[in-house]
C-alpha cells in the first residue's frame, strides 16, 4: 500500500483507481468525474482529430482542475499527440506498442510522463529499457481489444519483480475492491478498471449496453476477432450478442464472407453509420439496431450489478479495497 500511495500522491490522486481509456464509450464526462471523485480518468485519442482532441480535452478540463490520462494506441498513428500535450496533458499511456524516439522526446518536452501497456516480460523490459514512468500490466481478462494472452494474477507479480521500483498499474478483470485489495497486496502501485467505468451515469455508453452489463455474468464476456472492421486482426472480450451468434453459427467466416456483413446496425447524431462488424461500441447519441453493435466487456462484467454515479462507485470500490485489506492483515497477524 505503501507503493500505491506514494505513487498516487506523486500524480495528485486522492486513491490509486485508474479508468481505463475505453475509448468511445467513455469521454470528457467520464474522465472529468473520475478524476474529480479523487482516481485519474482517461480520454482515447488515438482517432481524434486535432479539433476534437482540443474540444475534449478543454472539456475534462472545464470539468475539473485534477489530472487526467490520454490513451494513444500505437497500432496507428498518433495523429494528435502534439495537440493534447500543447493543451496542457501530463499523463500519457500507450498501448499496443513501444513508442518510438521521437514520441518519447516530444512527450518529455512538454515536462508530461507516460506509461506504457505490457503484457509479457519480454514487453516490460523494452518497456522499461525507453525510461517508462510507469507500467500498465494487462492480463487476458481485459474488456476491449486485448493485448494480453495470459492472466493478470499470473504475469502481474512477475512484471512488479522485474519493474523493480518503477510503479506497475494492474490492469483486466478487476472489478470491486476486493480486486484492488488484491493486486496491492501483490505490489501493484495502482489498478486501472474499464468496463465498470462503462456502467456508470457519467459514461456515455447507450443505455442497452450499460443493461446488459448489469444483466452480464462473468462467463458472457468472451474473447473473439468478431468485431474487426476498422482494426482487423486484434482480438477483443465482448458480450455474446446477434452479430457474434449468427458469425460464430457460420463457422467464423473471414472479412467479405461474414453474414449480414453489409447490414446498417446504427447511425450517431452527426449522421455516421455504422455496419454490422464494426470495433465501435454504441454510445447514447445512436440510434438503430444497437445490440448488434460491439459491447466490449471484461470478465468483471459478473461483478456489475448497477450504474451509479462515478464518485458513488470510487467510495464503494475504495471501501471495499480498505475492509478486504484490513481482513488480509489480520489473516497474516
Amino acid at each position: 500500500m505503501d507503493r500505491a500511495t506514494r505513487f498516487a500522491a506523486s500524480l495528485g490522486l486522492r486513491v490509486p483507481i485508474f479508468q481505463a481509456p475505453v475509448g468511445s464509450a467513455a469521454g470528457p464526462e467520464l474522465a472529468a468525474a473520475v478524476s474529480q471523485a479523487g482516481g485519474l480518468g482517461a480520454l482515447a485519442l488515438t482517432w481524434t482529430s486535432w479539433e476534437d482532441t482540443q474540444r475534449s480535452v478543454a472539456e475534462v478540463q472545464k470539468r475539473t482542475q485534477k489530472p487526467f490520462q490520454v490513451n494513444f494506441v500505437l497500432a496507428f498513428e498518433p495523429k494528435s499527440l502534439r495537440c493534447a500535450l500543447e493543451a496542457g496533458v501530463r499523463v500519457v499511456t500507450f498501448s499496443w506498442g513501444i513508442p518510438a524516439e521521437e514520441e518519447i522526446a516530444l512527450v518529455r518536452s512538454y515536462g508530461a510522463r507516460y506509461g506504457v501497456q505490457v503484457t509479457t516480460i519480454d514487453g516490460a523490459k523494452r518497456a522499461l529499457d525507453i525510461g517508462a514512468d510507469f507500467l500498465i500490466c494487462q492480463g487476458v481478462e481485459a474488456g476491449g481489444h486485448v493485448q494480453a494472452t495470459r492472466n493478470l494474477w499470473e504475469i502481474l507479480p512477475q512484471i512488479i519483480s522485474l519493474a523493480q521500483t518503477v510503479p506497475v498499474i494492474a490492469s483486466g478483470g478487476i472489478g470491486n475492491g476486493k480486486g484492488i485489495a488484491r493486486a496491492l497486496s501483490i505490489g501493484a502501485s495502482g489498478v486501472m478498471l474499464g468496463t465498470r467505468f462503462v456502467a456508470t451515469q457519467e459514461s456515455i455508453a447507450h443505455e442497452l449496453y450499460k443493461r446488459k452489463l448489469v444483466e452480464a455474468k462473468t462467463e458472457d464476456a468472451v474473447l473473439t476477432v468478431c468485431f474487426d472492421l476498422g482494426w482487423p486482426h486484434a482480438a477483443h472480450r465482448v458480450l455474446g450478442n446477434s452479430t457474434l451468434a449468427i458469425w460464430e453459427a457460420a463457422g467464423c467466416p473471414p472479412s467479405g464472407r461474414r453474414p449480414g456483413e453489409g447490414d446498417l446496425t446504427a447511425t450517431d447524431s452527426s449522421g455516421r453509420s455504422f455496419l454490422r462488424y464494426h470495433f465501435v461500441p454504441p454510445r447514447a447519441d445512436m440510434s438503430g439496431n444497437v445490440e448488434a453493435m460491439c459491447l466490449y466487456a471484461g470478465m468483471s462484467c459478473g461483478e456489475i450489478r448497477d450504474v451509479p454515479s462515478t464518485m458513488e462507485l470510487i467510495e464503494r470500490l475504495w471501501r471495499e479495497c480498505e475492509c478486504e485489506r484490513k481482513m488480509i492483515a489480520n489473516q497474516l497477524g
